[in-house]
């Protein structure tokens, strides 16, 4: 499993690709690749490959963001759990983290995410509403289609408005 949170917690002492690897270090089983060549092919297919050596306080928010989703995704997880991980990010920075999301979901990682944010929950196939640590309600939206995403968003709306959020 892998972890995105809110709060990016990631070492400022090191430079972006040794955030990335981190995982991989402190972990006993050997992988097929190199930790170092699976990070920089994961952070190009993020398209922050050309910040590996940056230090993280000389990118933006959305890029940090990118570089600990490629984290999470170090040890190929099966399932990544992803708490508020847009709710520090400006709407662009947002929709670049949604869309890294969706294309790991598309190569077969499940991914349970808590958000307020109901454009973020209209892109899930599943969406359970929570109050006070109990689940209260569910919809089910199906796969995402990028031409269906304001129809769901609305959709979404409505279904959390009749659950009294």
């Amino acid at each position: 499993m892998g972890f995105v949170f809110q709060q990016m917690n990631v070492p400022a002492n090191l430079n972006m690709i040794d955030n990335v690897v981190l995982p991989a270090l402190h972990a006993k089983k050997s992988r097929k690749r190199e930790p170092y060549q699976r990070a920089q092919d994961l952070m190009d297919d993020f398209r922050i490959g050309d910040l590996a050596e940056r230090r993280v306080n000389e990118v933006s928010g959305g890029q940090l963001q990118r570089a600990c989703i490629c984290r999470s995704l170090m040890m190929e997880p099966e399932i990544i759990f992803a708490d508020e991980p847009t709710g520090a990010l400006n709407q662009a920075a947002a929709a670049d983290v949604i869309e890294a999301f969706l294309q790991i979901n598309r190569k077969g990682t499940s991914i349970m995410m808590v958000t307020h944010d109901s454009r973020n929950a209209a892109v899930c196939d599943r969406i359970l509403y929570m109050l006070d640590g109990e689940i209260k309600g569910e919809l089910r939206l199906g796969k995402y289609v990028h031409d269906e995403a304001k129809e769901r968003e609305k959709r979404t709306v409505r279904w959390l408005e009749e659950m009294g959020w």
